[in-house]
């Protein structure tokens, strides 16, 4: 059974920093291109950043510069570094993890910046 668990979200205040966890189980980490992705609300979802299987990142204009993918193929964890945060940025984030058309999708964790 394949899971992605998304953890570390929150509330910050604007100009603050969160660390996003994803956890994955029941894939073969190592070959996924692994992705971000954030959806505001009344809005569509969005790439945030991914990174291949060869640990190449892709990000964004709107985070560059200020969030920084990662990958842990030994844990089965990406991360997603995120600093000067904006209240923009207030989304649920999701993790997902793509092999060729294979698909998977995190239920996503809630990221607020308010103050």
């Amino acid at each position: 059974q394949v899971q992605l668990v998304e953890s570390g979200g929150g509330l910050v205040q604007p100009g603050g920093s969160l660390r996003l966890s994803c956890a994955a189980s029941g894939i073969t980490f190592r070959s996924y291109a692994m992705g971000w992705y954030r959806q505001a609300p009344g809005k569509q979802r969005e790439l945030v950043a991914v990174i291949t299987s060869e640990g190449r990142t892709t990000y964004a204009d709107s985070v560059k510069g200020r969030f920084t993918m990662s990958r842990d193929n030994a844990k089965k964890m990406v991360y997603l570094q995120m600093n000067s945060l904006k209240p923009e940025d207030t989304a649920v984030y999701y993790c997902r993890s793509t092999y060729y058309n294979i698909d998977y999708w995190g239920k996503g964790t809630l990221v607020t910046v308010s103050s």
